[in-house]
């Protein structure tokens, strides 16, 4: 396990506009500012469609309807994400799951990701799973 108090980090804050695809505009905004090792601190907003993978399902899961954004956390790199989101219907029933593509916004979506500009942060199989995993290491 790797631990590193935050020395050299910076915080962007940027906003997706009704249609825009959540991810998309993740990656978009995290490759065009080429952040290596970014984290979500915060999002609210609202969706008319989600597209989540729940655990342990091979395929996503979506509907259409109108959607509030409660939390999506995650790491984000220009070398890969891993984002989860959760939302909540017209009855405050609450869902989350893996965040996929074509998750249109319905109002907004507001986000903060940090950035700790000491470290890369890449995906790779390690063993331990069958997926592409995080792994952290620091800038030479």
């Amino acid at each position: 396990m790797q631990s590193l108090i935050p020395g050299n980090t910076v915080t962007h804050a940027f906003r997706l506009k009704p249609g825009q695809d959540l991810l998309f505009g993740i990656r978009e905004f995290v490759l065009e500012h080429q952040i290596e090792a970014g984290f979500i601190i915060t999002c609210v907003g609202s969706l008319t469609r989600f597209n989540l993978r729940f655990a342990n399902q091979s395929d996503g899961t979506s509907d259409k309807g109108y959607f509030e954004i409660v939390s999506l956390s995650g790491t984000v790199s220009k070398n890969g994400n891993h984002i989860h989101m959760s939302i909540s219907d017209g009855d405050g029933k609450t869902i989350g799951g893996h965040l996929l593509d074509d998750n249109l916004i319905y109002t907004t979506a507001e986000i903060v990701i940090g950035e700790n500009r000491d470290l890369v942060f890449t995906r790779e199989k390690d063993g331990t799973t069958p997926f592409a995993e995080l792994n952290i290491r620091t800038k030479s």
